[in-house]
């Protein structure tokens, strides 16, 4: 059992971080979500003789994940918590004050109190991988931005926004390589690789996505969970008999995966058996187009965990196909 617990409240550029004492008081401090705060957090944990605490904090975007893996490799427990259950708790607790000095203490009480699973760090295959995706991703906005800018550029700038595009297009088509070469060099992904290619509408750059970030399927219990990871579990809105919302995607996880799944669910809807009779099945339900391509974003990941968790190749006649 841990004696001390830390609670984090990421940002951007800053974590707070409260530190619960076994006896139930609070140390907060500030430090730089950078590497170099980092050694100050564990100079800070170390000094109150607290290197063995238990750390929660929020997933919240992507930027609590390198002060995750940091703990981890120091030999700490770490939880990564989805921020729903933390506003839960808060509102159990009858928490009416928001900074986030508050957060982090509250997210400290939320880990002594409920004890939450140890979040598994990703291999370096996979860390690599996710790096390099998220690098193609930035290249290929830049292309696109550099395109239109071309498109009414004056000839003074026309000739360098050329330069770049065509740099920008070695960068990717050198990247795209490189992130094939990694999946062939790791036998577990390129087995797993070979499972993702037949579910119809996922491309290789998709599959490069999903192996980056679901290629450990530890770390979820089911597919709801891997849905939710990528904040694409339905949210309700319902009070009594009056208060009807449409229900709308959480969006309460990685925003990254969500856009890299977008245009498979597009593919998969309009160009794939099995994606129109699933348009056809909720259109005829009267369900909007928006929601249905989120239902499909959700989709294609319960598919996916299915496939990687039974190692078996997308079967039509599980989607009404015969």
């Amino acid at each position: 059992m841990h004696n001390f617990n830390l609670g984090i409240d990421v940002a951007k550029a800053k974590l707070d971080c409260a530190l619960r004492l076994p006896g139930g008081k609070f140390k907060s401090k500030v430090i730089a979500n950078s590497a170099k705060g980092f050694n100050v957090l564990t100079e800070w944990l170390d000094k109150h003789d607290a290197t063995s605490a238990h750390v929660c904090m929020e997933a919240t975007g992507v930027y609590w994940e390198a002060v995750a893996e940091h703990l981890v490799a120091l030999g700490m427990t770490v939880s990564v918590i989805n921020p729903t259950q933390i506003k839960a708790f808060g509102a159990s607790m009858m928490v009416r004050t928001k900074t986030d000095k508050v957060d982090a203490r509250l997210i400290a009480e939320f880990c002594s109190e409920r004890s939450p699973e140890p979040w598994q760090m990703p291999t370096p295959g996979e860390q690599a991988l996710r790096a390099m995706v998220l690098r193609l991703d930035a290249l290929l906005v830049m292309r696109t931005q550099e395109s239109n800018r071309l498109e009414v550029a004056r000839s003074a700038v026309s000739s360098g926004i050329a330069k770049h595009i065509e740099w920008l297009d070695t960068e990717i088509k050198a990247l795209t390589n490189t992130i094939r070469n990694h999946i062939d060099g790791n036998d577990t992904m390129k087995d797993r690789r070979v499972i993702l290619d037949s579910i119809p509408g996922i491309g290789e750059r998709t599959i490069a996505v999903l192996l980056a970030f679901y290629s450990n399927l530890g770390r979820f219990d089911n597919a709801r969970q891997a849905a939710a990871f990528a904040g694409l579990d339905p949210r309700q809105h319902e009070s009594g008999s009056s208060v009807k919302g449409k229900p709308r995607l959480s969006k309460i996880g990685h925003a990254f995966i969500r856009k890299a799944l977008y245009m498979p669910a597009m593919v998969t809807l309009y160009k794939t058996d099995w994606g129109r009779l699933f348009r056809e099945r909720l259109m005829a339900a009267g369900k909007p187009p928006k929601l249905i391509i989120g239902a499909m974003m959700r989709k294609l990941v319960h598919v996916v965990y299915g496939v990687l968790k039974s190692n078996k190749m997308f079967d039509p006649a599980l989607h009404g196909l015969t």
